[in-house]
């Protein structure tokens, strides 16, 4: 905190003898500038927190104002009854009260750490992730830690990502029942993947890419699939899908010689196939949306890698947090660091226990 007001000294005077070179008219044009910022700044935030080296610098150069301009600045009457306000709960409040635990200092960090480096994470998905590490803390907890430490919530810190952040990701990438589309960077051919979602588990099945998805290539990746399942076709009797023009009658005779019952969504209704929409939803923030897609084969090693972390490391809310099929068993807690696991350049990251 010392070297913050010795840096906040040092920028003061670097402006203050900026300003000796400057017009008095620029100066007032400035100062009209300024005042209309901090109006602005203060309908949007009535009360800033300052720290005590903003508050030491505020009290030097408050000195030099006029007296009529000097009161209202520092102290209010609204802060000596906070002041006294909290003289009283310092005085009353016993050292050895009851109630929830302090929060450990290294769960603290992990929970800062996960949300500076993953800028699209929730309280639910950093809530998920610490379960992974064998930490169990609640939702409200991590919304009280980050709000200590001044960092927003993900839709506030999810708003850009920096070109170094962007070009890496772009690099590691190029390793050279619905659909979706994503339209490619240079020549914005239109790519469709078919995928399947087990509903019970969540665990989802990318079943192809084409530029052409016809009725014979959509009743080819329904055998394929039916394959690959094997006896586990039998629980998902009643599969849903939408009344898109790829799925023709023989896509449903295939299903149908197996046992299977094609339930139709009414037309024009996509969230009567809530579960599909909201994968391709969660596939297009945590990807598509925040990388350019080359080619087809491209697209394919993208899908490829995050699927798998989709169904092995990616906790869910409807499982309680924990991914489709776990390819790890949760961990004891303990207080081992966490290291990190980058997925396609960091775009995602995945957190295992790491030995202290």
């Amino acid at each position: 905190m010392v070297s913050r007001l010795l840096y906040l000294i040092f920028v003061r005077l670097g402006e203050w003898l900026v300003l000796l070179g400057r017009s008095s008219a620029a100066k007032d044009v400035e100062l009209l500038v300024l005042r209309h910022e901090v109006a602005v700044l203060r309908r949007t935030n009535p009360r800033p927190r300052l720290d005590w080296a903003d508050r030491a610098v505020l009290a030097a150069l408050v000195r030099r104002l006029p007296q009529m301009l000097r009161g209202h600045r520092l102290v209010t009457p609204g802060t000596v009854l906070r002041w006294h306000r909290r003289l009283v709960a310092r005085k009353w409040i016993y050292p050895n009260r009851t109630g929830r635990p302090p929060v450990d200092e290294a769960i603290v960090a992990l929970i800062e750490r996960m949300a500076r480096e993953n800028t699209g994470w929730g309280y639910r998905r950093i809530q998920g992730e610490l379960l992974k590490l064998g930490h169990r803390v609640a939702a409200s907890t991590i919304r009280r830690v980050l709000r200590r430490q001044r960092i927003p919530p993900a839709p506030i810190r999810n708003t850009d990502t920096s070109w170094r952040r962007f070009l890496h990701a772009q690099a590691a990438s190029m390793s050279a029942r619905n659909f979706f589309h994503i339209d490619c960077a240079v020549t914005l051919k239109r790519v469709y993947v078919f995928f399947v979602m087990e509903v019970a588990t969540r665990y989802v099945h990318v079943l192809g890419t084409t530029t052409n998805p016809d009725g014979p290539w959509t009743t080819r990746q329904a055998r394929n699939l039916l394959m690959d399942l094997d006896d586990r076709a039998k629980s998902s009797r009643f599969p849903v899908r939408d009344r898109a023009g790829q799925f023709t009658t023989s896509f449903d005779t295939v299903l149908a010689d197996a046992g299977i019952q094609i339930v139709k969504i009414p037309p024009r209704c996509p969230r009567a196939n809530c579960d599909a929409e909201r994968f391709i939803g969660t596939v297009g923030r945590e990807i598509t949306d925040r990388l350019l897609i080359i080619n087809e084969r491209h697209l394919r090693s993208v899908l490829q890698r995050y699927v798998s972390h989709y169904n092995h490391r990616r906790p869910h809310r409807a499982r309680q947090l924990t991914p489709p099929r776990p390819d790890h068993p949760t961990p004891q807690p303990s207080r081992t660091s966490a290291r990190r696991q980058p997925v396609l350049g960091g775009l995602i990251n995945e957190y295992e226990p790491a030995a202290a």
